[in-house]
């Protein structure tokens, strides 16, 4: 009897952390949420034709042209992201996307993800037509470690610990969901978390 009650406590320990640990959209210690698991797209749209593949830990896009856009919009928040490119990867991270069936640096803030622009001072670690950077941080080749922050028409970005981005401003677009890109080259996501402001 004693074997049984101890199986049943056991078994409902099991089944508690199974339901309290979908990573994907759980709020960690530090305040940020995951959105990205490695292991599924939930929380995700796939827009446009680009190629993406889930798995070990990772989303991988490496085929033109698309987009993952997330189910849910933000407003104000802290971005956190760990990303390896090629030296010639397309990329980047769009928030506050006004269309999420067609997401652009027209519709959404774009911080970009790709070396070799050929407008440099858009390239990698740029918010597009917003804010620019000099020099270019080279991303290719490696894991990086990008920080966004976007509170009310105010933005910051930061690569690696070196902030490329001071203090962008505008106000056009308030709110939206976040989307990454694919648009050649191969880039990988192994984290992606937000922190609401």
């Amino acid at each position: 009897m004693k074997n049984l009650k101890q199986s049943i406590a056991a078994l409902g320990i099991c089944c508690a952390a199974l339901l309290s640990t979908n990573s994907a959209f759980a709020q960690n210690a530090d305040g940020f949420v995951d959105l990205i698991d490695g292991v599924s797209l939930e929380g995700w749209n796939i827009v446009g034709t680009a190629s993406w593949t889930i798995g070990n830990g990772l989303i991988v896009g490496n085929k033109p042209s698309g987009f993952l856009v997330s189910n849910k919009t933000y407003t104000n928040f802290i971005i956190k992201a760990e990303f390896w490119a090629e030296s010639n990867t397309n990329s980047g991270i769009f928030i506050r996307c006004q269309d999420p069936n067609k997401p652009s640096q027209y519709t959404c803030y774009e911080i970009n993800i790709w070396d070799t622009r050929p407008e440099q001072a858009y390239a990698t670690g740029a918010i597009v037509d917003l804010a620019k950077v000099n020099p270019v941080p080279k991303a290719g080749g490696r894991w990086n470690v990008m920080e966004i922050v976007a509170n009310g028409s105010h933005f910051k970005v930061i690569l690696n610990g070196e902030v490329t981005v001071a203090d962008g401003q505008d106000s056009k677009y308030a709110s939206g969901p976040i989307a990454i890109q694919s648009a050649g080259g191969v880039v990988k996501f192994r984290k992606l978390q937000i922190k609401p402001l």
